[in-house]
């Protein structure tokens, strides 16, 4: 077994208490070690976990290390003691890694001699307070009854107002009694760098008093609707936690996230214990049986607990383990799961249905209204190109999108067998639900299946959970047996094809080996595909909610037309891929299916993007395979910009005003704006580099609409820009577009003489 990283060390330097907090794990809960080891640690200790940590940095290559002094409380230990105990653990640390000080502390002892000290040796301060002067005072208590409160927000008020660079938040154990907003707001008050809101330790023996199945989480849905309208004006960091987990990025809080835990105990006698929290399951539950002075912190590493707290996914109960969310919750924090029978920790948290409520409220928050794109990505996608890795971040951010609605969807209709068969597949094989939920018009079903239940709270099963239940199981080579139902005499499995069921209500599909059999199937008409280089895409003419375009979608196509579309496709990708080479890998990497449309009238060129069904375009087969090399890359402009706007603000919704277009009639709202915009970076591209095709009727073509496309986008790029409606992101966002028009030569005859 490898052996673990720490990057965090608490170090209890003083292991009593002048408080009496009831919901304290160290010494209201069940391991009660605190009584036999020393108040105060020594210098010799400290410098002796010091240099264990150097050596464990040195090994590692560790360029930073973080070491939270703690406690009980550790301003018990005086100002000269907590100096001689920075100094003796700065030392060893020096030339090997840059070390960051923090301290936790109920503040009641904090003053200008303790401030002076963290000042000068850089130790950033966090405070413990529940709420306003009612919250705060239900748990942190003297033990004679008195309030530490008046002192906690006194020490508060000297951070903010003369040591400001030391403040560096509050922690805030949250008691469901307590009204949310209030306690939210008070906290606000004291303007914190940040915001942690703590679960209260339970287990399963002793679960938190809840008046609901889900009162913590409404309590921090409550908090986290008032954050997001007030425009996040503090992180906190269970929320920031589940945007980020939920969009493939790291959580922030050991309470989530399946990121394996870096940090490790140093009790006051130099004794390695994993996780404070686990205090809270049993007596004893946080030894190790090491210590700094005959073990290496790699040691610690590899002992059983430590390991199995590290383990991720493995490590997790079945239950846990197939949860459409446990990417994000992690299966919460350790010491939750306990139960003190034969399944120990194999279970899921006490606080689960919590943790699955409040992850589903904020994505759905989140995903409407909070900027979470990696500024490469952003930057790259601005340049109206967007490179692989940018096209491939924004399809695995949909697929998670994909997957929070799916359990939305879940949460809410009445098919249990299709949830519980999604839930097995997703423990098994997330990829085969992955490539499900990469269709496109799954996301559109899905999102319509969702309004229609707000509307009219109408659970039954409409076969949406099923059929891709059916098509997931099938990509995962496992067994399944589900009812669909059937729709105007069909069955449609996304992504594999059409079964004709006539005469009946619902049918039967058996999964096995990878194939389907359909009860009363008559025929099936497959999804076709076209292919050339590296694209591989599906050409739709079945699915029943892919008529979610512009104009209508073609019904079944013959083969003769089928293989009219291959030869176009093949050739309009030759082109791409030859003059268009910015613009080929990512089209390859997320259009996954063109929908065939009708013409309104022969010969006109129409084309498509539907907002919520990324990865797909619909097109009117044009006459030659330059258009379709055009619509393409014009409509693909169309998806990726939509998908931006999933995760981040560009603009002001709420403002109303229309704007100028110069190739629409009719003024259009911001959004629209900046959309065509968008697309017609590439179409003025487009012609740009048909002016290098050496005919001379294509040539002149070519300069005829570049002079057009190219001065107009760049008019509209300057409507944008004096809008006032653009956010700050949204001005950088334009700027690029911009540069990227600015970089090209407009020098050709027709643009000159315009």
């Amino acid at each position: 077994m490898p052996s673990a990283l720490f990057r965090q060390f608490i170090l209890k330097v003083h292991n009593r208490c002048d408080l009496a907090c009831d919901h304290c794990y160290v010494f209201e809960h069940a391991d009660q070690s605190w009584r036999n080891r020393p108040a105060v640690m020594s210098t010799r200790t400290m410098r002796r976990a010091a240099e264990r940590i150097a050596e464990h940095a040195r090994e590692h290559g560790l360029a930073e290390v973080c070491l939270v002094l703690h406690g009980g409380e550790p301003l018990l230990a005086g100002p000269d003691r907590l100096g001689e105990l920075i100094t003796a653990a700065r030392e060893p640390l020096r030339g090997i890694c840059d070390v960051e000080f923090r301290l936790h502390t109920n503040g009641v002892l904090l003053d200008t001699g303790f401030c002076e000290l963290f000042r000068r040796e850089g130790v950033l301060v966090g405070v413990s307070l529940d709420g306003d002067r009612a919250a705060n005072d239900r748990h942190r208590l003297y033990r004679d009854g008195r309030s530490s409160y008046d002192k906690a927000v006194r020490a508060i008020g000297l951070l903010r107002h003369d040591f400001p660079e030391l403040y560096s938040g509050l922690l805030c154990t949250i008691d469901v009694a307590n009204d949310p907003i209030a306690v939210y707001e008070a906290l606000l008050d004291h303007e914190p760098p940040a915001i942690d809101f703590l679960l209260p330790h339970h287990t399963w023996d002793d679960p938190p008093p809840r008046p609901t199945v889900t009162a913590y989480a409404d309590w921090l849905s409550a908090i986290f609707d008032r954050w997001l309208a007030g425009g996040r004006p503090v992180p906190v960091r269970t929320f920031d936690s589940i945007i980020n987990a939920g969009r493939g990025g790291p959580s922030l809080t050991e309470s989530l996230g399946l990121e394996a835990g870096d940090l490790v105990v140093i009790e006051s006698d130099g004794g390695y214990e994993q996780a404070d929290s686990l205090k809270t399951a049993y007596d004893g539950a946080p030894e190790t049986g090491m210590d700094v002075f005959r073990h290496s912190v790699d040691e610690v590493g590899r002992h059983a607990g430590v390991a199995e707290g590290r383990g991720g996914l493995a490590a997790l109960c079945e239950v846990c383990r197939s949860c459409p969310v446990v990417a994000v919750c992690g299966g919460g924090l350790r010491a939750h799961r306990y139960r003190g029978d034969s399944s120990g920790f194999a279970n899921p948290s006490v606080y689960c249905e919590d943790l699955s409520a409040l992850i589903a409220h904020v994505q759905r928050g989140s995903a409407r209204r909070l900027g979470a794109l990696p500024a490469p990505v952003l930057r790259s996608l601005a340049t109206g190109y967007g490179d692989p890795a940018a096209i491939a971040w924004l399809r695995r951010s949909q697929t998670v999108g994909g997957r929070a609605l799916l359990a939305a969807v879940g949460a809410r209709s009445e098919a249990p067998a299709a949830w519980n068969t999604l839930r097995e597949v997703e423990g098994l094989a997330p990829s085969a639900l992955d490539a499900v939920l990469a269709h496109p018009y799954v996301r559109v079903r899905a999102v319509r299946r969702l309004r229609s239940l707000e509307e009219s709270d109408d659970r039954t099963d409409d076969g949406l959970l099923a059929t891709v239940a059916c098509v997931a199981a099938a990509k995962a080579g496992t067994r399944s047996t589900l009812t669909v139902p059937v729709r105007d005499g069909d069955v449609y499995l996304p992504t594999v094809g059409r079964y004709r069921v006539p005469g009946r209500e619902r049918t039967t599909v058996q999964v096995g080996d990878g194939r389907f059999t359909v009860e009363g199937a008559t025929g099936m008409d497959p999804v076709r595909r076209l292919r050339a280089g590296a694209a591989s895409v599906a050409l739709d003419d079945l699915d029943p909610f892919r008529d979610c375009h512009d104009w209508p979608a073609s019904e079944r196509l013959d083969e003769e037309r089928f293989q009219e579309w291959q030869t176009c496709f093949q050739q309009a990708w030759e082109l791409l891929e030859k003059d268009y080479g910015e613009y080929a890998p990512g089209i390859a990497e997320a259009l996954t299916t063109i929908v065939p449309l009708d013409v309104p009238h022969p010969g006109s060129n129409v084309s498509s993007a539907a907002r919520d069904a990324f990865g797909a375009v619909g097109i009117a087969l044009p006459e030659d395979p330059a258009t379709l090399c055009l619509l393409l890359l014009h409509e693909f402009q169309h998806v990726k910009l939509g998908a931006v706007l999933d995760f981040v603000d560009l603009y002001d919704r709420n403002d109303e005003r229309r704007f100028h277009a110069p190739w629409r009639e009719d003024p259009r709202p911001l959004e629209g704006l900046l959309q065509g915009t968008y697309a017609h970076i590439a179409v003025a591209d487009f012609w740009r580099r048909r002016c290098r095709v050496p005919q001379a009727d294509t040539v002149a073509e070519a300069e005829r609409h570049f002079g057009k496309w190219y001065p107009e986008t760049l008019a509209a790029v300057g409507t944008l820009q004096s809008s006032e409606a653009l956010t700050g992101l949204g001005e950088q966002f334009v700027a690029l577009m911009r540069a990227t028009l600015e970089s090209w030569d407009p020098s050709v005859p027709t643009a000159r003489s315009d």
